[in-house]
């Protein structure tokens, strides 16, 4: 068989040539062994209108809709999320809906986001005063905790322990965000959110008020099941890095720390609070 047989003749060639860039311009990276096309990112849109904020992801907003303290002022939906949402009638909900494209929903959030085809504008949920707190043996209070991830996480382990309050400040606190309502993944509609403006103050009340407050510390004296004592505990978590205050270790009834054998001797903020809460869960029955 001749070359020309084999290969095409140089004509054949050009126009193959062609259309391998043709294809490749309309399907991937020419040259790139997987065809792949990198995607463009999204930055994201401007701000919600004022006084209100963007939740989206499946659970996120399944629970905002569930939740009757949470106003909705609307929500984008495709058609795909309306089903896994079991939402045959948008027509139905108490507030405007509309049926869009994912890439209408990214055009808001930004590309980043995983919002999985849902997105709902709603006023933030109104923090409540310490006066407030509930009937509850167990609660969390973050000392200027503010990465989002960080509290979103915290607030989901803090309502499958079964914590009845978060616990923040009124300044240097995590704020109402998507990123923080999807990491908690729908658990900021189960959770009662206290904000007080001195937390040495809020401790000491705490403390009057029965619950031993424990802050969590890598160096702590004793190990955190070694220091549970009494019927209430609040768990007190300090920020990445800094960790608690001064003031805050001054003024909390024990110091404790997580026993952890490993090499590595301390954890990220969240996954702490979550080993704290379950332990404390297990000390209250």
């Amino acid at each position: 068989m001749t070359d020309d047989k084999k290969s095409g003749t140089p004509k054949d060639q050009h126009y193959a040539r062609l259309r391998r860039a043709h294809r490749d311009q309309k399907t991937g990276v020419a040259g790139h062994p997987s065809g792949f096309r990198p995607r463009q990112p999204v930055p994201p849109g401007e701000a919600p209108a004022e006084g209100l904020v963007r939740l989206y992801g499946i659970h996120t907003v399944r629970a905002a809709i569930d939740n009757p303290r949470r106003k909705i002022a609307r929500m984008l939906v495709t058609r795909n999320a309306a089903e896994r949402l079991s939402l045959p009638d948008l027509a139905t909900l108490p507030f405007p809906a509309e049926l869009v494209e994912p890439k209408d929903i990214d055009r808001l959030t930004g590309s980043d986001a995983v919002h999985q085809g849902v997105l709902v504008e709603a006023r933030p949920l109104k923090p409540k005063p310490l006066d407030a707190l509930g009937d509850t043996r167990l609660v969390v209070v973050v000392d200027q905790v503010t990465d989002p991830h960080n509290v979103g996480a915290i607030i989901r382990s803090a309502v499958a322990f079964d914590a009845g309050a978060l616990i923040t400040t009124s300044r240097h606190s995590p704020t109402e965000t998507g990123v923080l309502a999807k990491s908690a993944s729908g658990a900021l509609e189960h959770i009662d959110l206290i904000e007080v403006r001195n937390l040495a103050d809020a401790l000491t009340k705490l403390s009057d008020a029965g619950f031993q407050t424990i802050g969590l510390d890598s160096d702590g004296p004793a190990e955190m099941e070694q220091t549970f004592a009494g019927d209430k505990v609040a768990l007190v978590l300090g920020a990445e890095g800094k960790g608690l205050r001064q003031k805050t270790r001054e003024t909390v009834d024990a110091l404790a720390r997580l026993d952890m054998p490993g090499a590595i001797r301390s954890l990220n903020v969240s996954n702490a609070a979550a080993v704290a809460m379950y332990a404390a869960r297990k000390y209250l029955g």
